[in-house]
């Protein structure tokens, strides 16, 4: 039923529905009809990432949050899901992927589809992945993008060391006006990376407001 309501529903969260497991994937090919989707720890197959990518894909795509955390997604599904990302129909605004062990593979695909489509997207999580420093370079080539508009980034315990706030000064100093909210915590920064965080907080163009 819900796959057939022609009404574009304000969320799908499978946490509220008071059914089996097998009961909760049947409603997946619902997202289509979401604006706010909410998969946490559903343990999402390959499959059920294709579908997700489908919904996105579509030129009639609803979604503007896609909230995946907790679930462990392998190579081939982060695949399809950023073959849906990367589609001119998709206009996500929210991505939250806390803590889907992603592999470093995944980390680099899923940020370069962001690049390719950096119009809508306004809040990134990524918190508990090992986005690690060669990730962390492709995202601020994401971030430095004049048409990149994220307010909100969150990177808890992502291996990042030092040189990732010098990628990140550099993105910052070249498209300061955006980012508003930043969690670096949980990661081996050390002097160095706060030295380099402290140098984009001077800037007069920057707009951030909190800092973890």
């Amino acid at each position: 039923m819900l796959q057939m309501l022609e009404d574009v529903l304000d969320q799908l969260d499978l946490a509220m529905y008071n059914t089996s497991k097998e009961g909760k994937m049947r409603l997946i090919p619902a997202v289509r009809n979401c604006r706010k989707v909410r998969l946490v720890g559903c343990r999402l197959s390959e499959t059920h990432c294709e579908v997700v990518a489908s919904a996105l894909l579509s030129s009639h795509s609803h979604p503007k949050e896609l909230d995946l955390t907790g679930n462990v997604l392998p190579d081939p599904g982060v695949k399809h899901l950023c073959a849906g990302l990367a589609s001119p129909h998709c206009k996500l605004e929210t991505l939250r992927l806390r803590g889907c062990r992603l592999s470093e593979i995944s980390c680099g695909s899923l940020i370069s589809t962001l690049l390719s489509n950096p119009f809508y997207l306004k809040h990134l999580d990524m918190g508990l992945n090992k986005l690690q420093d060669s990730g962390m370079k492709l995202l601020c080539a994401f971030l430095a993008n004049s048409q990149s508009r994220l307010k909100t980034l969150r990177l808890l315990e992502c291996s990042l060391s030092g040189i990732s706030c010098a990628y990140l000064a550099s993105a910052l100093k070249c498209n300061p006006s955006h980012l508003t909210y930043l969690d670096m915590g949980g990661n081996n920064l050390q002097d160095s990376g706060v030295e380099q965080r402290c140098s984009f907080m001077e800037s007069p163009h920057g707009r951030l407001e909190k800092m973890r």
